[in-house]
């Protein structure tokens, strides 16, 4: 009965510590995910435009061409646009000398934003720089929570139609009409001009001529 009751509490202590290791280790997993969590913390910009562009939730923040964001919210206001941006990690650091713009790419002209810096930045104070820290406001980099203006990129739709307002005005026939005038009175001008200089050079040989003569 004794040797029961001991394997009876001694199989309970190997399943207690087993079960307190097992939390220990969940422990230290979810400590391990808060740091991780907290060093890929990505941090967010607010955007403001003239006109949305077709940008949209979700379409995508590139910075030199690659992906580092999204476009988390669209606020209409009553003059401008304002764009919340989440940039993904606070690693993604953005210069402030850099222009931030729209563009169409892809096959279905998807709209994206794309930031392009206009300066070189040391690395020293890439490394050492968070967006969330103090110091952020006196460097050359954007911080979290930044205000910022963005501009009118490439729009296959503008191309298009500046396209087609060109070839409405080849088309108008008083355009063709203002064009022959133009070649015409350019290819007289051009006679008049040779003109002028084959007497201009007739006279010069005479006035040398006459000064040889002189001489």
């Amino acid at each position: 009965m004794k040797k029961k009751i001991k394997l009876k509490y001694s199989y309970l202590k190997t399943l207690r510590q087993k079960i307190l290791s097992f939390f220990i280790f969940l422990f230290f997993i979810f400590l391990l995910g808060l740091s991780f969590n907290k060093k890929k913390k990505g941090y967010q910009l607010f955007i403001e435009f003239n006109n949305a562009y077709g940008l949209k939730q979700g379409s995508l923040v590139n910075f030199k061409g690659m992906k580092i964001g999204f476009v988390k919210n669209v606020n209409m206001q009553l003059n401008t646009i304002v764009i919340l941006v989440q940039i993904n990690s606070s690693h993604f650091l953005i210069p402030k000398n850099s222009i931030i713009e729209t563009n169409q790419v892809g096959l279905f002209n998807d709209v994206v934003i794309d930031i392009c810096p206009l300066e070189q930045v040391s690395d020293s104070n890439f490394k050492s720089m968070n967006p969330f820290s103090k110091d952020c406001i006196k460097s050359p980099f954007l911080c979290a929570n930044f205000y910022i203006r963005g501009y009118r990129g490439l729009n296959y739709d503008d191309l298009v139609r500046a396209t087609t307002r060109i070839s409405q005005r080849f088309d108008d026939p008083r355009f063709f009409k203002l064009f022959y005038i133009f070649l015409r009175n350019g290819i007289n001008l051009s006679e008049e001009l040779l003109f002028f200089i084959n007497h201009l050079s007739f006279a010069i040989y005479l006035f040398v001529e006459w000064f040889q003569l002189l001489l």
